[in-house]
């Protein structure tokens, strides 16, 4: 029988998820995941197997922690355009916050090199899709109620706020919270 794991694997995870954050895939080491962890090599790949699964897990954990909030401010009740406001208002906040303009870690993962293809870029590709469909269907329901023009399709709509929802993300870690909030209000009555 081997030995239990004497360490707590999802305080692990959240360490590298840290660290690849800030650092990205190519540019964390092996040495970098250990001393963050706190495992030695042959333990941290004992457990995740590789650099590669491990920073598969950390994109898992990440989308798994902030994607919550995305889904419970689109999911309230309330004018869709209030909501999206929200969503981008509330988005600025954490990039401009952030002294290490880490942005967000599923962009970061799609156009770093490991983001390419792959697994990793899959997760990218699956995340995206998954924002696109909820903001469809909220687009949707604001063309049904009159609050948002029928001229585009609910898909073509979506597509351009995800654009500056990403664009916002990226724009955060070098341009200050009034020109993000002019992006923002921009999206909006063009909507």
């Amino acid at each position: 029988m081997g030995r239990p794991r004497e360490f707590d694997e999802g305080a692990a995870v959240d360490a590298a998820m840290r660290v690849f954050w800030v650092k990205g895939y190519e540019a964390t080491s092996t040495q970098d995941l250990c001393e963050c962890t706190g495992l030695g090599r042959g333990s941290l790949y004992n457990a995740f197997g590789s650099k590669r699964a491990l920073y598969e897990a950390a994109l898992r954990r990440y989308a798994d922690r902030e994607f919550a909030p995305v889904l419970e401010i689109l999911d309230k009740p309330g004018p869709v355009k209030d909501r999206l406001r929200e969503l981008m208002v509330w988005v600025i906040g954490l990039d401009v916050a952030d002294p290490d303009h880490r942005g967000c870690l599923t962009i970061n993962a799609a156009v770093d090199a490991a983001g390419r293809t792959g697994t990793v870029a899959e997760f990218a590709r699956r995340e995206f899709d998954r924002l696109e469909g909820i903001l469809r269907d909220l687009v949707a329901l604001g063309q049904r109620t009159g609050e948002l023009s029928p001229d585009r399709s609910p898909e073509q709509v979506a597509r351009s706020v995800q654009s500056t929802y990403y664009g916002l993300r990226v724009l955060g870690k070098v341009r200050g919270r009034d020109e993000l909030l002019d992006v923002v209000e921009g999206t909006l009555s063009n909507l």
